[in-house]
């Protein structure tokens, strides 16, 4: 089964990982549909492991972490976090490595970083101090049992919680109306069942998305049976009703889509990448670049144009633009998308099996998975729509990074745009050089 096997975004090289924890272990598995009931809300001490499935140094924690939430059984709460899966949560918390590992004391909202060994003993010693510091507020009369919860409103979908915005009659047109930024919205009554039941899932997809489109697609919510003027303006018969306001349109749309925290994720990202600007195809110049456009994203297209006295500026240009067409083309995948020059970096080249011949030439490059597809067809629209469209049905050949790892990049000016140069040769004065008489005879 090749590496691009799978349905969403491009198979697996998006795939989900397994998880490294079991429901026989100790260790707690936590979501973004429980992380708030769980954790925020309890009036236990937690330590919560925010890990990612491929991370070397999280499955060396494993055995460690196992046995630490075995012996403080009882007394603390280990959890674990697949912030690879939910990297809203990993957002809220300000998740920049991995492993990273939170205690949630006093004030759930306001976690703070475990510096501590991270064998066994140095996980049970921190956890053991965590909780003395714990004990010491408390009788100091800091926080309380309540300390981790959320205050909100009258109940239902609209308590507050996580990132969910709650809407007023007063509010509601400084807020929505007008708005830059997509709002979807739901009206709820505080009696209702099934508004109930949507609860955990429209907070969970609020963290979520408000994470992965850079807060540009909002989640909020409307008591309807307080807030009768929203509710009479936009005829909500019946609860919940969720409604979807965006930028240059009239009149709101109706949300029609499945009701769980996926549905209402992927939702949310359709109208974002809908709107959205065409990523940028960026010069590679330094190694922020390519950790940015291949770490961050679940892939990223690497393409080697020919030298710039090969093509001239017309035709470098030419080749860009063709990328920024298919930037464009694919701009919902939320792909990376990277540029050099023959030879300016022979260590990627050689890496992706591409160094010394045959440019242009593309590769689209798993960071995770450290592997890669290369584009056998031509360099053109058509043949690299080609690459890309049976890459996203589960077909085509990979190959694994050479040394399973990015290498180091060299850090480059930019282009400056203009044709390129020959170097410039220093003219050779032959007129003070003595050259030896030619002798005829000798011949």
């Amino acid at each position: 089964m090749g590496l691009f096997h799978g349905a969403l975004v491009l198979g697996v090289l998006v795939a989900g990982a397994q998880a490294l924890y079991s429901p026989s272990d100790d260790v707690i598995e936590l979501t973004a549909s429980n992380f708030n009931r769980e954790v925020v809300q309890s009036n236990d001490l937690w330590l919560v492991e925010f890990y990612a499935p491929w991370c070397g140094h999280c499955q060396r924690l494993i055995p460690e972490w196992k046995k630490a939430a075995t012996a403080l059984k009882g007394i603390v709460k280990l959890g674990a976090v697949d912030a690879d899966e939910h990297k809203g949560l990993g957002s809220t918390y300000n998740v920049r490595g991995f492993p990273t590992i939170k205690i949630f004391g006093i004030n759930k909202n306001k976690p703070e970083d475990f510096n501590g060994g991270r064998t066994t003993q140095g996980i049970v010693d921190g956890a053991l101090g965590a909780l003395r510091s714990l004990v010491k507020d408390r009788l100091g009369g800091k926080g309380g049992s309540d300390s981790g919860k959320q205050g909100g409103s009258s109940g239902g979908s609209g308590s507050g919680k996580d990132d969910v915005i709650n809407l007023t009659d007063d509010d509601f047109n400084k807020k929505v109306i007008g708005s830059d930024d997509t709002w979807i919205v739901e009206f709820f009554a505080p009696w209702c069942g099934h508004c109930k039941k949507l609860e955990p899932e429209w907070a969970a997809a609020a963290t979520e998305v408000k994470a992965q489109t850079n807060g540009r697609v909002k989640l909020a919510a409307v008591d309807a049976t307080v807030n009768q003027e929203l509710s009479n303006r936009f005829g909500i018969r019946g609860f919940p009703t969720i409604k979807v306001f965006r930028k240059g349109e009239d009149e709101p749309q109706e949300y029609q889509g499945g009701r769980t925290k996926s549905d209402i994720v992927a939702y949310a990202l359709e109208l974002y990448t809908d709107n959205a600007p065409a990523p940028e195809v960026v010069e590679i110049l330094n190694q922020d670049v390519v950790k940015k456009s291949c770490e961050e994203h679940q892939l990223c297209i690497v393409s080697i144009l020919p030298h710039i006295l090969d093509t001239g500026a017309t035709g470098r240009n030419g080749y860009i633009a063709t990328l920024q067409g298919m930037a464009d083309k694919y701009k919902k995948k939320l792909w990376g998308w990277l540029w050099t020059e023959a030879g300016a970096q022979p260590e990627l080249e050689d890496s992706l099996g591409i160094g010394g011949f045959g440019y242009p030439a593309m590769a689209a490059v798993n960071a995770r998975k450290m592997k890669f597809a290369i584009l056998k067809g031509s360099f053109s629209e058509s043949g690299i729509n080609e690459f890309l469209r049976e890459l996203s049905v589960g077909r085509g050949s990979t190959a694994p990074v050479k040394g399973a790892a990015l290498p180091p990049i060299i850090s480059k000016e930019a282009w400056d745009g203009k044709d390129g140069e020959l170097p410039v040769e220093d003219d050779i004065d032959l007129s003070d050089v003595e050259l030896d008489e030619f002798d005829r005879s000798e011949l």
